[in-house]
């Protein structure tokens, strides 16, 4: 049965914010009634938050990490080790891993993974850009640390071959992350972990 609403400015608000992932129309409805019973200013506040958000957030000209400027301050630093990236699929992986403390290195953020059901191949991710980056001669090694799922193993491999006439190390993160899951869900310890004791990628396979 459908919600009757005695507002046509409250349904419009809840079938927005009800587009959002994980958002249903009870929720919607009840984020809607707590920004109406704030003052004006705090409306106006979030919706400005929103609306910077979208028009003035870049992305790093090297790893493609959200910023505030053309270069994010994890690549601007020059006490993190360049020569070692770590391939992500995107900017929540780049925060989990942050907070482990684990890693020195800097980051490739892909913009996801090989996908064919859902229609996103190697052309809709920045590999172009990583195998640029390796061409250019400054990287040793490069961590691959995506989902253990069929897709990011998928990834993994596609990227591993680009890079296998590089002279660098390719490995990828140890399997303290259960296969299935999702690295910005594994805890802290768990995460850093599998970061500290990767391994190389050519022996995670068989040839």
């Amino acid at each position: 049965m459908n919600q009757k609403y005695p507002s046509a400015l409250l349904e419009n608000a809840v079938n927005e914010l009800s587009s959002l992932p994980g958002v249903g129309r009870k929720t919607a409805l009840r984020l809607a009634l707590y920004i109406l019973r704030r003052d004006v200013a705090y409306a106006e506040g979030f919706a400005s938050a929103l609306l910077n958000l979208r028009k003035e957030v870049k992305y790093c000209k090297v790893c493609h990490n959200i910023c505030d400027d053309e270069m994010c301050g994890i690549c601007a630093d020059p006490q993190r080790d360049h020569s070692l990236v770590c391939v992500v699929e995107n900017i929540k992986e780049v925060m989990a891993i942050e907070n482990t403390g684990q890693f020195r290195g800097v980051y490739h953020v892909l913009g996801g993974i090989i996908s064919p059901i859902e229609g996103i191949g190697p052309g809709d991710l920045q590999i172009a850009s990583l195998v640029d980056r390796v061409a250019a001669g400054d990287v040793k090694e490069v961590v691959m640390a995506l989902s253990t799922t069929m897709e990011g193993d998928t990834t993994n491999f596609f990227i591993y071959r680009k890079l296998s006439s590089y002279q660098i190390n390719v490995s990828v993160i140890a399997r303290g992350v259960s296969i299935g899951d999702e690295i910005e869900y594994a805890d802290e310890i768990t995460l850093g972990r599998s970061i500290v004791n990767r391994t190389s990628f050519n022996d995670s396979i068989k040839i």
